[in-house]
């Protein structure tokens, strides 16, 4: 959708007014263009409704003051970014949209690191499953009787009674687990930001 810049009398406060649409339009490059759109479209219909509301005498002016106002819009469309970003990411469950979503949502509270970390984690399930392919012998889950040792890798010669319990189920096993437990934290991020909502 193509949305309609306003036109201004003064060649220098049509420069200020791109500028700062350009502002918004890189803050919010990480949304879908949708979004881009409404919140460009937003500020757009902001701006457009106080320039007729202002009465000075100078175009400028009445401008900078109403910009002043909406504030960087680095600064001030961080959370909505975020929030959008998280919204796109619990919906498509894409890894790098949920990546750069809890990127921007560090800052609203630990809960989005303790996310980060747990998403982090599949990661070294990933490390394994190529670690099974190099290193056969050595990756595995292994156990010792009837308890449980490693699960990752065991370096060397193994102890006397340690045995891998998987074998070639292992690859498997571990992606399996890997997309089980990516679509359970999503969906949890996903509860997470609907509790925040309420």
């Amino acid at each position: 959708m193509k949305t309609a810049n306003i036109s201004f009398n003064q060649e220098a406060s049509g420069r200020i007014y791109q500028d700062y649409m350009q502002r918004v339009r890189k803050a919010t490059h990480s949304l879908s263009k949708a979004n881009q759109d409404d919140i460009y479209m937003e500020l757009n219909s902001h701006i457009f409704e106080a320039m007729q509301q202002k009465n000075t005498v100078h175009e400028i002016d009445g401008l900078l003051d109403i910009l002043e106002k909406l504030g960087a819009p680095e600064e001030v469309l961080k959370p909505l970014v975020a929030d959008k970003k998280l919204a796109q990411a619990t919906t498509t469950f894409n890894p790098v949209h949920v990546f750069k979503a809890l990127v921007l949502n560090f800052t609203n509270g630990i809960s989005y690191i303790i996310f980060f970390i747990l998403y982090l984690l599949l990661f070294g399930f990933i490390f394994l499953i190529f670690a099974k392919i190099i290193h056969p012998a050595e990756v595995g889950l292994f156990y010792k009787d009837t308890t449980f040792m490693v699960l990752g890798m065991l370096k060397g010669t193994h102890p006397p009674g340690v045995r891998e319990l998987l074998g070639n189920w292992f690859i498997p096993v571990m992606l399996s687990a890997t997309i089980l437990f990516y679509l359970l934290i999503t969906f949890f991020l996903k509860l997470k930001k609907r509790i925040n909502q309420r």
